[in-house]
Order: C-alpha cells, then sequence, then structure tokens
C-alpha cells in the first residue's frame, strides 16, 4: 500500500512538472506579429531582437505605410502590435473599437529632411529651392505620414500648388528614399532618420518649423497574446527609447 501511495504522489509530481514544463514551452513558443511603420524598420528589428532574448518570445515585423497597415488592420489581419507614423491612423482604429486609449503610447517624433543622391552638386539653401526642381519624390501625400507631414509643411509656404504636379508619389517613405537613391527624381523629402540609414543620399536641407510629427503605438485589441503589451512597453522603457535616440528619432516624453 505504501509503494501504491507512493507511486500516485510521484505520478502527482511527474503531471505537476509536465504541467509546468508545458506552460514553459508555450510562453517561450509564443510568437507576436508587429505592424510598423516603414521609417521604423531598423529601430523595431534591432528591439525586438532585445525583446526575444530577454522574453523568449518571437517579434515578426511587417513594415509599410501605416494608412495601408492601418487598412489591413481594419480588414482583420491577425496583428498583435501596431506602431503608425501619425496619430491619425492610431485616432481611426480606436474609433472603431480595435485599440483601446488605455494602450496606446505616444512618445516618439521625427524631423523632415530635403535629400538628394550622394554626388548631386544640387544646392537647396531655402524651401522656394524646391521650385527648380523637375520632379520631388514623397510618400504618397494624400495617405501615407511622411507624405502627409510633408505636404502640411509646403502649404505652409504657400508652395504646395506650385510643386504638387511635379510630385513623385511613392508607396511609403522608404519607397520615396529610393527613388532618390537611383536618381529616378532630382530630390526628396523623408524622414531624418531615413537619411541616415542610406550611403547614396545627402542631407540637402533640413525642415525647420514644420508640422509637429508624432507616432503612435499601441497592442491590437483582438491580440490574445500577453507579450502584446508587454513588447509595447520595452518599446517605450529605457532600452526602446535608447534605440531610437541613437538612431536619429526624437523621444518627446
Amino acid at each position: 500500500m505504501a509503494g501504491f501511495l507512493a507511486m500516485k504522489r510521484n505520478c502527482k509530481l511527474w503531471g505537476l512538472l509536465a504541467a509546468l514544463i508545458g506552460s514553459a514551452a508555450t510562453a517561450s513558443g509564443q510568437e507576436i506579429l508587429v505592424f510598423g511603420a516603414a521609417s521604423l524598420t531598423e529601430s523595431l528589428q534591432e528591439i525586438g531582437q532585445s525583446f526575444e532574448a530577454t522574453s523568449g518570445v518571437r517579434v515578426r515585423f511587417s513594415f509599410g505605410a501605416s494608412s495601408d497597415l492601418a487598412r489591413q488592420i481594419e480588414a482583420g489581419a491577425p496583428a498583435d502590435v501596431f506602431f503608425s507614423a501619425d496619430t491619425n491612423r492610431m485616432d481611426a482604429l480606436e474609433k472603431a473599437g480595435l485599440v483601446r486609449r488605455e494602450d496606446r503610447r505616444e512618445f516618439l517624433s521625427n524631423r523632415l529632411v530635403v535629400v538628394v543622391p550622394a554626388g548631386s552638386k544640387l544646392v537647396i539653401a531655402k524651401p522656394e529651392d524646391l521650385l527648380r526642381l523637375p520632379r520631388l519624390a514623397l510618400a504618397d501625400p494624400e495617405a501615407v505620414p511622411a507624405g502627409v507631414y510633408a505636404k502640411k509643411w509646403l502649404q505652409s509656404l504657400n508652395l504646395w500648388k506650385d510643386l504638387q504636379a511635379r510630385v513623385v508619389p511613392t508607396l511609403d517613405v522608404r519607397a520615396a528614399l529610393a527613388a532618390v537613391e537611383s536618381e529616378g527624381t532630382a530630390a526628396g523629402i523623408v524622414y531624418r532618420t531615413d537619411a541616415a540609414i542610406s550611403r547614396k543620399v545627402r542631407v540637402a536641407y533640413e525642415v525647420s518649423g514644420g508640422p509637429e510629427i508624432a507616432y503612435s503605438v499601441a497592442r491590437v485589441q483582438s491580440s490574445s497574446y500577453p507579450a502584446a503589451a508587454a513588447f509595447v512597453d520595452f518599446l517605450a522603457g529605457e532600452s526602446g527609447r535608447s534605440v531610437f535616440v541613437r538612431r536619429g528619432f526624437i523621444v518627446t516624453r
């Protein structure tokens, strides 16, 4: 009888141990999908690696124009976290009940710059010099945050009307950068952080007094993974902020 009781106790212990091991395996095997603005690509990839190392949770990314990513979430795409280059897209998702106000973090900004090919002799000393250009690459100014910000800046200077016909709209800000890198256009307007990753362009003019640029990140309401909220906190924490600052972003709060 004693042997039977001992065996029974051992079975319970092994059962508990197996449950704990299974739970740990489930946690370490967890995977989240992050939708991120194209301008955040390198920063999020670096931060994602750090998060994976400390949490055991795998982080996958889908990068693109914030407007396009938001539409995908609205259509039911299985994103766990959304990091937008503007607050308007996040506002729309919140209004639709797809993210919650209390889950949002807004602590990041950027600056617009005019870039030209690295070997170009073009001088842009003031915004009006853009009027001399035959073509100007922008992320789609009707939808993509980088292009929307650029359009607002040019409108504030009363230059948009004269430049509009010369604008080459691109899928996202990285596509605008690529257009200048390939010398497909003489110049483009991108974020300062985009210019910093390329050796094929140089900054010809840095925008001052432009529109306020504000990024927004949140867990998507439909996500069932606790790691999604943890990743948002990690991004907004000291480790995440240090990466963003090193890569040229502006931490606002």
